[in-house]
């Protein structure tokens, strides 16, 4: 039996809000990628050369750590993760390669959605290929806040999910 996860980083809410929609419309398990020293407002200021995320998302390198007690416990169960994130310079934050990096994804499908007011997915898919060796990724969307179960289950089902 196939199971699935919907696992998220949200800096401000808006992806929490979409990976719940996610979560039920694929009937999985709901998993929040905490990282370890939360993102405060200023660390979000994209206009900033200085702020936390300019340098971050500048340092491909960059691996933001995930706070200690935020760890999926049985990754082996899952065939399918979705996984969910802001959209930030065009592509995934790199706590997105920190978390896929902690874990064998072998043979695992990966379907991820960010949440974006304008930006598109640009570069995404293929800036976490390299940090999930041997996983299968099957596609990638933009969604905002608002989108609905009916809209997740309909791309879903075009995903074999």
């Amino acid at each position: 039996m196939s199971k699935t996860l919907v696992a998220y980083f949200s800096a401000t809410g808006t992806t929490k809000r979409a990976a719940s929609v996610f979560a039920k419309a694929a009937d999985a398990d709901l998993f929040e990628i905490v990282p370890e020293v939360p993102y405060k407002r200023a660390d979000l200021n994209w206009m900033d050369e200085n702020s936390r995320t300019t340098k971050e998302m500048k340092d491909k390198s960059s691996r933001p750590a995930i706070a200690s007690d935020c760890k999926v416990e049985d990754m082996s169960c899952y065939d399918t993760i979705i996984i969910g994130f802001p959209i930030w310079w065009y592509v995934a934050p790199t706590i997105i390669n920190t978390f896929l990096e902690q874990y064998d994804l072998s043979g695992k499908k990966i379907v991820l959605f960010a949440t974006s007011g304008m930006s598109g997915m640009g570069e995404t898919v293929n800036g976490l290929k390299d940090s999930a060796p041997g996983a299968v990724f099957a596609g990638g969307k933009r969604v905002t806040a608002r989108i609905s179960e009916a809209e997740v289950r309909a791309w879903l089902n075009t995903l074999d999910i």
